[in-house]
């Protein structure tokens, strides 16, 4: 069980360090998104200023009805978002196009007329946080890289569980922290931090691979259903309780939706978000309501589905969901859970700054376990890997450097190149990502270059320097500063800048400390009879 809570755990610890770094990161994909489109708040504050204000509903789905009509009749769905507050106080409709994936269009609330894709006001392209949350989980290869996160994952599992059977004296260990002690110090807070979040990485390591489990187990439900998006979409109908719908033929008026949305919003006691009338313009036709979760619902249910409330073109009620629950019974309810529970859907703040704290425990898991192999292996080399062995810890030791202070001076990377690549350049999301992957190939061949301890010196003192500095970079290009953006209450803006500041402190601290520390003696073979007296 050491052996293989050894290897598996520092094979897979640099891969899943990246993944716990960028998964902490997404749980605030929001606000970093937010930071990094500044020509859009005054926007998003005008628009939320306005969430409330009196909208004449009614005339925008009449609007939305007839454009779909005009432009896209006989199609299995149509879905309309009368005020889309994720693009302010819009209109929005979607379809499912010809490889049944979802098309949308932007509707003037006026005249219903469809909007260029660049009606919005210029700004610099960016993926935001996004970047976080697909890195995350699939490395940005929703095909290959998704299975390798998988892959890695269960890694984790194995880890996790090996570590507590080789760990007789866990919990007894998570009360002792001896500082200063080498390697002793380097287990100390290994086995603290994985103590003190042991529940909490089962949980997000196991509802991870749940959460994927129709792409990583696709064979029950190719059965069942076949293959292909479409019977992929009735899979997803059955589990929620939907039946699948077929076009009678006969040909069926649209009725006037604001009084079935009003009504489905009485029995939801929520307000419309969605209206989905699959089958439009047909005697079969469904109308449902869905409706928004509010803060309060957040709080109130782990599972983050909103109500709904279905109704036939007559206005008869037909189905009923309230908000938190599942249709399609206790395993449509469990896999819903599992979901929301992974990606922090419930609680508010409170539960994302949990999340964003344990998650960066779970990199210091990864990180510490990583160093602690080199640090039991600095004083003497062992004989894995036959006359390669001091080539091959060579190697670990330069990517250590680089999976851990690497990556994080490629995090910052990112944010300085939202700031510093010009507004206007063509692809910049795409620049953005590659002054990332950049800035990370970099640090490894420093890793590479340079002796290891020089290496965890100066890429954790540029660490420090970039985060320091952020600010300072706003400021410069956009005459920005976290004290003007907690005057105005732009708290997601502040809230990156100052988080920026506590790391640029904690990787300086860690640079000094590192730096004050006297070189540690070159590694050395034992002989073996050394080797079995020492032991």
């Amino acid at each position: 069980m050491a052996w293989l809570h050894t290897w598996v755990g520092l094979w897979f610890s640099w891969l899943l360090f990246a993944v716990f770094l960028t998964g902490s990161l997404a749980v605030f994909s929001e606000p970093i998104t937010h930071w990094m489109t500044p020509e859009h708040h005054e926007a998003e504050a005008l628009a939320a200023q306005q969430e409330g204000a009196p909208v004449d509903r009614a005339r925008r789905l009449e609007l939305a009805v007839d454009y779909m009509a005009r432009h896209h009749a006989g199609e299995g769905m149509w879905e309309i978002w009368p005020v889309n507050r994720s693009h302010g106080n819009g209109l929005t409709a979607y379809w499912f196009d010809k490889n049944g994936m979802y098309a949308d269009a932007e509707l003037d609330p006026a005249t219903g007329a469809e909007l260029d894709e660049h009606h919005e006001e210029e700004g610099r392209a960016t993926l935001g946080g996004q970047h976080f949350v697909d890195f995350h989980y699939t490395l940005h290869d929703a095909g290959l890289g998704l299975w390798i996160v998988a892959f890695a994952t269960m890694a984790m599992l194995v880890a996790l569980i090996t570590g507590v059977v080789t760990h007789k004296r866990i919990f007894k260990d998570f009360f002792t922290f001896r500082a200063g002690k080498g390697q002793r110090s380097w287990l100390d807070a290994h086995n603290a931090v994985a103590v003190l979040t042991l529940p909490f990485q089962f949980m997000i390591a196991y509802t991870g691979i749940v959460i994927s489990s129709s792409t990583l187990m696709p064979a029950p439900i190719a059965a069942t259903y076949g293959a292909g998006p479409e019977a992929f979409r009735h899979y997803l109908m059955e589990m929620e309780g939907e039946e699948k719908l077929a076009r009678s033929g006969v040909a069926q008026a649209m009725p006037a939706l604001e009084p079935i949305v009003a009504h489905g919003e009485r029995l939801m006691g929520q307000t419309a978000r969605a209206i989905v009338i699959r089958n439009p313009e047909d005697s079969s036709m469904r109308i449902g309501v869905y409706g928004w979760n509010e803060d309060a619902d957040t709080f109130r249910n782990i599972s983050a589905t909103t109500g709904m409330a279905e109704f036939s073109a007559s206005g008869e009620l037909l189905r009923l969901r309230p908000s938190g629950d599942v249709l399609g019974g206790a395993p449509a309810l469990t896999r819903q859970v599992m979901g929301d529970l992974h990606m922090a859907k419930f609680g508010g703040l409170a539960i994302q700054w949990l999340y964003f704290i344990c998650g960066l425990a779970g990199a210091a898991i990864m990180g510490t376990g990583a160093v602690l192999f080199m640090v039991k292996r600095r004083a003497k080399l062992g004989g894995e890997f036959g006359g390669a062995t001091a080539r091959v810890y060579r190697l670990i030791e330069g990517l250590n450097v680089a999976a851990l202070a690497g990556l994080s001076i490629a995090c910052i990377g990112y944010f300085w190149a939202n700031r510093l690549l010009p507004v206007g350049l063509e692809n910049r999301a795409a620049w953005e990502l590659r002054c990332f992957f950049l800035v990370w190939a970099l640090t490894l061949a420093h890793a590479w270059l340079c002796s290891p301890r020089r290496a965890w010196i100066t890429q954790l003192a540029v660490l420090s320097a970039l985060c320091l500095l952020l600010p300072l970079l706003s400021y410069a290009t956009l005459g920005d500063h976290p004290y003007a953006q907690i005057a105005r209450g732009d708290w997601e803006s502040a809230g990156v800048e100052l988080s920026a500041i506590a790391f640029g402190v904690l990787s300086g601290w860690a640079a000094l400390r590192l730096w004050k520390r006297p070189a540690s003696a070159q590694p050395q073979r034992k002989s073996r009879s050394n080797e079995r007296a020492a032991a």
